[in-house]
């Protein structure tokens, strides 16, 4: 698995996203929430969580994220 972002940003509609200014947030964001990923599950490990629990505490961080989508 690559820290790179995705070749491809799929929409809702299933098609790419192509809107440059999209893609140039959207590389951002992801950068940006790559190093504190980082940051948070190096400064763990060496504190001495287990590398293998604090993967699962870190997905399951992204997992419970409530959707920014208004419900009608």
């Amino acid at each position: 698995m690559s820290e790179a972002p995705p070749a491809n940003w799929p929409g809702r509609d299933g098609q790419p996203i192509s809107c440059r200014e999209k893609l140039k947030v959207l590389a951002e964001n992801h950068a940006e929430a790559a190093q504190v990923l980082r940051d948070a599950f190096e400064d763990a490990v060496l504190m001495g969580v287990d590398e293998t629990a604090m993967r699962r505490i870190l997905t399951d961080l992204v997992a419970s994220l409530p959707s920014p989508k208004v419900t009608p």
